[in-house]
C-alpha cells in the first residue's frame, strides 16, 4: 500500500508536479531518444525530428493503450535528452514523463568532466558533480545554449561492467549528494560488484529507500545473490532488461522465478520492472521493444506462476511511486 508520505507527495514531470498516487504503472527504466554523444552532428545519421517525434509518439500512444501511466526516460544528460519535445509528447499522448539529469559511465563523459590542469588528468571533484545535477532539479534541466526547462524527476548514473572508476566514484557520490540534498531519488547502474557500489551513495548519508539498483536481472548479480541482499539493505532492486535473454542477463522465465523468490521473502515492497526500451536510438542498436513489454507479456506470466494480482500491482504501481515522490 502507498504510505502517508506518498499519498501526498509529488513527483517531478516534465509538464510540472504530478501526484505520485497519480502515475499509475510505471515504467521505469527506458529511453525515449538515446544518441550516442557526437552521433547528431554525423553526416551519415538522420536527425529528423518530426519522424523522431511521430515515432516516439506512437510508442507512448501504444504503452498508454496497455495500461501505461508513466514513463521514466533515464538517460540522463547530454545523450538525447529533448526535454522541450518530451514536453509535448506528454501532452499529446496522455503519458506522464519523468525526464533524468545525471551522467555515466566514465567512457561517455568526454573530457570536459575531467579537471585538464593535471598530469594526468583527475576526475571532477564530487561536489561539482552534486552540484551539476541538483541545479537540474531545484532550477531546472538545460537545454543546451537555450535556457532552462521543468526540473529533472530522477538522478541517474552508471559505472564501467568492468569496476567502478575513479570518476565514477566522484559521479556516485555526487549523485548521492544531489538526491539527498534535493529529496530526488537517485538510480544506480551497478558496474561490478552492485553491493559496494550502493554503499558508495549510502556512504553519503543518502536514505537507502531514495536509491534504486539497476540491472539486477544480469546473471552475475543473480547467481552472487545480490537483489535480495540490496532488498535486504533497504534499497529498491531493478530487474530492468524484461523481455531481453542473452550471455549477459537471465531469461524472463528466470526473472519470473526471481520475482516470486523475492516476494516469498518479504522483498516484494522493493521490486521495480522495466525493460530498458529505446524509443528512437541514433548512433547505436536500439532495444527495440515496446515500452509497454513489461504489462503486455512479462505480467502475465507472473499471474500464471501464482503471483497475486496486487502483488502484481504494487510492483508496477506503488513501488515505483514510493520511489519517485520528492521528499
Amino acid at each position: 500500500m502507498t504510505g502517508p508520505e506518498t499519498a501526498t507527495a509529488t513527483v517531478h514531470t516534465v509538464l510540472g508536479p504530478v501526484a505520485a498516487a497519480d502515475l499509475g504503472v510505471v515504467a521505469v527504466h527506458e529511453a525515449l531518444l538515446s544518441v550516442l554523444p557526437g552521433a547528431q552532428h554525423a553526416y551519415d545519421i538522420d536527425f529528423d525530428r518530426a519522424e523522431i517525434f511521430a515515432t516516439l509518439l506512437g510508442k507512448l500512444r501504444d504503452f498508454r493503450a496497455a495500461g501505461g501511466g508513466t514513463l521514466v526516460d533515464a538517460t540522463g544528460m547530454f545523450h538525447g535528452r529533448d526535454v522541450p519535445m518530451y514536453e509535448n509528447l506528454s501532452r499529446a499522448s496522455g503519458v506522464h514523463i519523468v525526464a533524468s539529469t545525471g551522467l555515466g559511465p566514465e567512457n561517455l563523459l568526454g573530457g570536459y568532466f575531467l579537471t585538464p590542469q593535471t598530469n594526468p588528468p583527475t576526475p571532477w571533484p564530487a561536489d561539482k558533480f552534486a552540484d551539476l545535477f541538483a541545479r537540474e532539479v531545484t532550477d531546472g534541466m538545460v537545454v543546451p545554449r537555450v535556457e532552462r526547462r521543468g526540473p529533472a524527476g530522477l538522478i541517474t548514473t552508471a559505472a564501467n561492467p568492468d569496476g567502478m572508476t575513479a570518476t565514477e566514484e566522484s559521479l556516485f557520490r555526487g549523485a548521492a549528494r544531489a538526491g539527498r540534498d534535493t529529496g530526488v531519488a537517485v538510480s544506480l547502474r551497478y558496474g561490478k560488484d552492485p553491493l559496494a557500489d550502493l554503499d558508495v551513495a549510502l556512504d553519503e548519508q543518502l536514505p537507502a529507500d531514495r536509491i534504486v539498483v539497476g540491472g539486477l536481472d544480469r546473471r552475475d548479480a543473480v547467481a552472487a545473490g545480490a537483489p535480495a541482499e540490496i532488498a535486504r539493505r533497504g534499497a529498491y532492486l531493478a530487474l530492468d532488461h524484461v523481455g531481453t535473454e542473452d550471455e549477459t542477463h537471465v531469461s524472463d522465465a528466470e526473472r519470473v522465478t526471481l520475482v516470486t523468490e523475492l516476494v516469498a521473502a518479504g522483498f516484494g515492497h522493493r521490486i521495480l520492472l522495466s525493460a530498458s526500451a529505446t524509443g528512437v536510438a541514433k548512433g547505436h542498436p536500439a532495444r527495440d521493444l515496446p515500452f509497454g513489454d513489461v504489462l503486455t507479456a512479462f505480467a502475465p506470466q507472473l499471474r500464471a506462476a501464482g503471483l497475486a494480482d496486487d502483488t502484481v500491482q504494487q510492483i508496477l504501481t506503488t513501488n515505483p511511486q514510493d520511489l519517485l515522490a520528492a521528499r
